[in-house]
This record gives structure tokens, sequence and C-alpha cells, in this order.
């Protein structure tokens, strides 16, 4: 069997490829695919790159968004050549079956066992294993009223504490006021993000592989982000048609789907002279009817718990029957005095009629340190107060936690027992 193998860094595994017996027409990187593909590998190079495609058996390509796209798969396809895929991590798996290319190997696969892969049949990458519950909220959009009560950094902490165990789950920016979580995780937001995936739900070419496309991956976390619009002036782009079939496709493309959206949540059809026109609040508007769960972030201070009881009837008239989940963000006792936990608590329950609530501490070190890195306060302080409080929220409010990760309940020790050990 010939292989032609596009993998970096791969000089061992081909000497161990020809040590069973396999011919290794070439060892390229593993861009030089999509270069030859696109047509950007051009004169005796690129027809050399084209020729040991179509003389070998099999391709062994290592997976990266730089490395596999359309063309790459429609040039083997063309020369009727096998795509094994070798992967780094489960980001790159998705990508894989994005394609829809066999299962993957990982980077590290030992020669033999590459080679017994090329002797078998392909076997197509399955779906994404489903392992939550089927009453498990695939669609979770996260509000909170006017005054920066902490929306986006709920919305990225929750999307990465969603992820543990090994879950896809994709974090879209929504908000057509201010979007920030590019921003925040230091990501560009010249990309394509959200409001392409939304271009393409209207024009009906939106799938499963399209978002992975058009997404970011933040890290080798699993969590991939859907952009916001870079300037606030681009939200006619995210009308209410294209938001909920683009999120429709994201219950496919993810086992949970986070949406940041705006404050604002009236309605300004009679204000306005042009009844068809886009509406500035579409975007919000639509992601909550179409959530499954509603996390609504107050701030826990006397101003945000009045803004927060204020919008919350409204929020309740848009959502309908869907589950609301109150989270009081920034809870600190200097703000409120003794108590400061149960004074929230009895005002929510009193003013509003909530009585579930669930509380994050103020935790300005953990919080300036990921805005200083760009990165989730779960990846830079793991074991910060705020993030054990969000931690326990998702367990008890969401999603119960990864099987794996699941505290197993220890039998009590009776006296006798313990006084038997001792003997």
């Amino acid at each position: 069997m010939r292989v032609l193998v596009a993998v970096d860094a791969g000089a061992a595994l081909c000497d161990g490829l020809r040590r069973e017996g396999l011919e290794v027409v070439a060892a390229v990187e593993a861009s030089a695919l999509s270069r030859v593909a696109e047509d950007r590998m051009l004169g005796a190079a690129g027809e050399r790159m084209l020729r040991a495609v179509a003389d070998a058996d099999a391709v062994v390509l290592e997976i990266t968004r730089e490395t596999v796209t359309a063309s790459v798969v429609a040039l083997c396809d063309r020369a009727s050549t096998r795509i094994v895929p070798v992967c780094a991590g489960p980001a790159e798996e998705r990508l894989a079956a994005a394609f829809g290319l066999e299962r993957p190997v990982g980077v590290d696969v030992e020669p033999w066992r590459l080679a017994d892969l090329l002797a078998s049949t392909p076997t197509p990458a399955g779906p994404p294993s489903e392992d939550t519950s089927p009453s498990a909220p695939r669609l979770i959009a996260v509000w909170g009223p006017a005054g920066a009560p902490g929306r986006s950094t709920v919305a990225i902490e929750l999307a990465v504490e969603l992820a543990r165990g090994g879950r896809h789950v994709g974090l879209v920016d929504a908000d057509t006021h201010a979007p920030s979580i590019a921003l925040a995780l230091g990501l560009a937001d010249e990309g394509p993000g959200f409001a392409a995936a939304c271009r393409q739900a209207e024009l009906g070419g939106l799938d499963t592989r399209e978002l992975t496309r058009v997404s970011m991956p933040l890290g080798r976390s699993g969590v991939d982000v859907l952009t916001g619009i870079n300037r606030p002036s681009r939200w006619p782009e995210l009308s209410e048609r294209r938001v909920e079939a683009a999120l429709t496709v994201c219950r496919d493309w993810a086992h949970f789907t986070v949406v940041d959206v705006a404050a604002s949540l009236e309605r300004d059809e009679e204000i306005v002279s042009d009844l068809d026109g886009p509406r500035r609040n579409a975007a919000t508007l639509a992601a909550l009817r179409s959530a499954d769960l509603v996390v609504a972030v107050a701030g826990a201070d006397p101003v945000g718990v009045s803004r927060f009881l204020r919008a919350h009837a409204e929020l309740r008239s848009t959502t309908g029957a869907t589950p609301i989940a109150v989270l009081a963000n920034r809870l600190r006792p200097g703000a409120l005095g003794i108590d400061a936990r149960g004074q929230v608590r009895r005002t929510l329950d009193r003013f509003g009629g909530i009585q579930d609530v669930w509380f994050l501490p103020q935790d300005p070190r953990s919080a300036d340190a990921a805005l200083l890195a760009a990165r989730p306060i779960a990846d830079v302080a793991p074991r910060s107060p705020f993030t054990l409080a969000l931690r326990r929220f998702v367990g008890e409010a969401v999603v119960a936690p990864p099987a794996a990760e699941r505290p197993s309940r220890r039998r009590r020790v009776t006296p006798t027992e313990r006084f038997a050990r001792a003997v």
C-alpha cells in the first residue's frame, strides 16, 4: 500500500510505516495539501504534490482548521484517495466528523496500529456521544438587566463549565448593543462569527460543518465561540428570522449552546414607521424565545436588584413557560450589610415571587486575572470562589456533573468497625 503522510514532525511515523511494509510516496507538511488544493502551491512543487496524491492509496492527514478544507477533501475524492485523519484532541475530532471523514486516530498513534487501520475497512466517525439527559436544556440564554450585572462573564464561565467531561459547547454572542465576548477572550472579532452563521441560515446553507468553520475554538476547552458583531451599527444583520434559524442548527452542532444576549427587551413596533423593518432587539427576543432555559443575572446590590425586579415581569412575558434560573452576581456584604444573601433572597421573593436563587460571590482578584490574561476565570483560577459557586449552580440547575467527577457517597463507619480496625 502506498501512503502519503501529511503530518508535521512525522519523520518517526514514516519510518515506522516503512518498517511495517508500507510504501511512503511522500512526507510533507500538514498544510501542503490545502495549499495545493487552493492553487497556492504552483509550478513543479504543485505538480509533484498532485501526482503524489494521485499515486497514493491513502493520505494520513493531521487535522486542523488550516489543513482540512472542502478543497482538500474534493482533491482526494477526485483521486479516489482515502483520508485517514490524525487528531490532537476533541476539537479536531469534531472537525474531521464535520467533513465526513472516517474515525480518527491520535497524533501519538503507533505505526503498527496505523498500518492495521490502513489495511482495514474505513469506519465512519459517528456523531458526538450524547452523555446528557434528554431533559437537559440544549439552548441556554444568559440575560440580565441594564447596568452590567455580569452577563458576558457568566455566559463564558457557564460554557466552560458545561464543557467539562468532554462535552462540546457552543458560545454565541448575540448582543446587538455591546458585544464583548471576543474582547474578553482575546479572540479576533473581525472573523465571520455569528453574523455569518445568520446569513447562511437565511440562505439555507447553514449546517454543523459551516458552524465549525465560522466559529473559533477556545483553546482545548471544548468550547467553540461564535463571536458577535464588531460594530454595534451592524445590528440589522441579526434579524429575528436569521437568529432563530441559526440557533436551530446550533442544537445539532453542540451538546449545549450558551447565548449571551443584550439587556433591552422593548418591542419598538409602535414607535417606528416601518413595521416590516429590522428591530434592534430582535436577536435578544428571538434567543429568549428559542431557549430551553434562561439564566437571569442580577447584580447583588440594591440598584442591581431593583433593576432586575423592574425588568423581570417583561422577561417573563417574553419567555412564556420557559424556565428561568436566577443568579445573583457579585454578592458582597459591604453593599447590603448583615445577611446580604438573605436580604437579596427575601427581596426577590417578596416583590418578584422568585423563590429559587443562586449566588455568585464577588471575586475581583480572579476576575481581574482572567481579564488580564484574556482567558476564562475557570482557567486562570480553577479553585476560585466564583468558579466553585458557578459549578454548584450548573450541577443543581442545569445538568448533573460528569459521572467520572461525581463524588461517591461514603458509607458511615460505625464505632464498632472503627474499634475493630484499630485493633
